[in-house]
């Protein structure tokens, strides 16, 4: 594998007016340095750009026409270069409720890819995320609730694990069972991530013991918070320990509440997700997707019941647009990159500092991607 000196990078969260280089070799980040000293390796002239860890998408259920509940291993790879011209470095494919004979399927193909995809410089597939098969039919949002499932003791092992990777799910603890079902998860090393739900605050203290520490799509298909009914969101904001996920494509959160729930839970608590569908990418226009019409008009999804169906944003976007309300490069690189590689436990990316994995973006002051590189590979743009 070729070894790179990214010469003349800013890097967030450090000194961003200085120039620096980042030395990388075999896959990895060597040597971040003042380029003091003489590296063998083909250099790159970054130009001013500035360098961050790549992005790590939690929650993404497809791309340019391709919906993860459908897609082939060539699907998958497509998504995964689209995702990469757009930063992302890693991801997780992101089912919504299915039958039992396609999740077999779709197992079996994510299976195939991630034998394949290192071999490519495309966003990386690092597991699973079953979104809502044990969801509040009341909360239910997009996803389909005649194939919601209840927990009495056997239903995980209804869901196909993968050989290797990754494994969240989104469910609701006031469920039947859904305690007993977060703790099962947590015994598993699955991650167990509260959403689609309207439990009380007695209901969410249990899960969280149970093992379930992260909400997903903050304030998207949960309770909401009033001064004398807590709900989720007041739960998620108060909770010690609670992380959460947020779609900030300013639809599903105005951008003003974006910014009051990371101020909120800091900078520290709080993920940056896509939540895109197979839409992204293709503009405009009306789509078929999980059993329904789906129109997108003016980068807004709705569903035949008039329900948001997912996103059309990346996270890049994501990450502009929190930047335009007042986060700098260094914050939105800890909700994009090192806190979903913390809720993931990918201990080996998600930061820029040597050993770490190669997984970067190079922007231009515009904010435009003009480099991204997947495990020391350099990506196509």
């Amino acid at each position: 594998m070729a070894k790179f000196i990214l010469k003349n990078a800013r890097v967030a969260g450090g000194d961003e007016d200085r120039s620096l280089d980042v030395v990388v070799g075999d896959g990895s980040i060597e040597a971040i340095s003042d380029g003091g000293s003489v590296q063998d390796g083909d250099v790159v002239d970054c130009g001013g750009l500035t360098i961050i860890p790549g992005y790590i998408d939690v929650h993404n259920h497809g791309a340019v026409g391709v919906d993860v509940n459908e897609a082939d291993v060539d699907g998958l790879v497509a998504i995964g270069e689209f995702l990469a011209k757009s930063g992302v470095t890693a991801w997780l494919p992101t089912l919504v409720p299915d039958s039992d004979k396609n999740y077999v399927r779709v197992i079996d193909v994510i299976d195939r890819l991630m034998e394949i995809q290192e071999f490519y410089p495309i966003a990386q597939a690092v597991g699973v995320h079953y979104e809502g098969v044990f969801a509040n039919e009341k909360m239910c949002g997009a996803l389909r609730p005649e194939h919601f499932k209840r927990f009495t003791g056997a239903e995980v092992e209804s869901l196909p694990r993968l050989k290797k990777g990754v494994h969240m799910t989104t469910f609701a603890p006031e469920i039947e069972g859904g305690v007993k079902l977060a703790a099962e998860l947590a015994r598993r090393g699955w991650v167990a991530s509260i959403g689609h739900t309207r439990a009380d605050v007695e209901t969410l203290d249990l899960a969280f013991d149970a093992g379930a520490r992260h909400v997903t799509h903050f304030f998207n298909a949960m309770s909401g918070i009033h001064h004398r009914d807590v709900g989720v969101a007041g739960w998620a904001l108060s909770r010690s320990g609670v992380t959460f996920d947020i779609i900030a494509d300013g639809i599903h959160v105005h951008p003003r509440m974006l910014e009051l729930a990371v101020k909120a839970k800091t900078v520290g608590g709080t993920l940056l997700i896509s939540d895109s569908a197979a839409p992204t990418g293709l503009g405009d226009g009306e789509f078929d997707l999980w059993g329904e019409r789906i129109v997108v008009e003016n980068g807004r999804t709705r569903n035949e019941r008039g329900s948001i169906a997912g996103s059309v944003i990346t996270m890049h976007d994501a990450a502009k647009l929190m930047r335009s309300i007042g986060f700098a490069n260094a914050d939105i690189s800890i909700m994009a990159s090192e806190n979903p590689a913390k809720l993931l436990g990918l201990d080996d990316r998600g930061q820029l500092a040597a050993g770490k994995r190669a997984d970067l973006i190079g922007a231009d002051e515009a904010g435009v991607i003009r480099l991204v590189m997947i495990g020391g590979r350099m990506a196509d743009l």
